[in-house]
């Protein structure tokens, strides 16, 4: 049986224990540990898995009914609601083209640069070590000549976890899988490389931005994780100049 603090990070310094339990259980609805229509554990055993009074976990799933996560029905429990609609615009399903891709990468760099810093600084050895086993289940992929583009996608969601910012967090679940090119166009076939020497240039970049994070080395970090999405995009960018380059018939 875990501990009471099992799910509790040591190293976080919460502003009140109510903070930390509501942190807690939205992130493991984020990784949907819990699915909407799912019964949270009642008050009990909360109070046991966090080592908190009762008090505590009323007022954190008050903050969690506030925040639009979960309802709870007087008599039977609390409920985990549906996520709302995305208020970001971003349509995902309608990344097709070479062009959309790139403007994807685009708002990644921007973005994930920066994540990256953050959890250079903030990562907890729980998630760095979760780092490592998908870059394993990346290169046992290779390996195998299976594709990789779940355990990429987790990597990168775990990047954004690391931040300690939900915001990270939930803007890049917002993208899904579409954050990962070859999820959307066959990227190895657009270029000249193997498919098999593609994937192993990818996955030294990864293996790259988990060093540093690994040594807490927050500008390594940053500028690992800009290398690796800036060459997807000249990448990217070199293969969409070909296919205009080619001759019509």
């Amino acid at each position: 049986m875990n501990s009471p603090t099992a799910l509790l990070p040591a190293r976080k310094k919460y502003r009140n224990l109510a903070q930390g339990v509501v942190e807690e259980l939205s992130a493991r609805i984020r990784r949907s540990e819990f699915n909407p229509g799912d019964k949270l554990p009642p008050e009990a055993a909360i109070m046991e898995e966090y080592g908190v009074s009762r008090t505590v976990v009323r007022e954190a799933i008050s903050q969690l009914q506030a925040g639009g996560l979960v309802q709870t029905r007087h008599g039977i429990g609390t409920f985990v609601l549906e996520p709302p609609a995305t208020t970001l615009g971003i349509g995902t399903d309608s990344v097709v083209t070479v062009r959309d891709v790139l403007a994807i990468l685009e708002l990644r760099i921007s973005m994930e640069t920066e994540a990256a810093w953050l959890a250079a600084s903030r990562r907890t050895e729980e998630q760095v070590a979760q780092m490592g086993q998908a870059l394993g289940e990346m290169q046992r992929a290779l390996e195998n000549g299976r594709t990789s583009v779940e355990a990429d996608v987790r990597f990168h969601q775990l990047i954004a976890e690391a931040t300690d910012n939900r915001y990270f967090v939930e803007l890049l679940g917002q993208l899904g899988s579409a954050i990962i090119p070859r999820a959307r166009l066959n990227t190895p076939g657009l270029g000249e490389d193997k498919p098999a020497d593609y994937l192993e240039r990818v996955n030294r970049e990864h293996e790259d931005i988990y060093k540093a994070i690994l040594r807490r080395d927050p500008e390594a970090a940053r500028a690992a994780m800009r290398t690796h999405l800036s060459n997807s995009r000249e990448r990217l960018r070199e293969a969409q100049q070909r296919l205009q380059d080619q001759p019509r018939t």
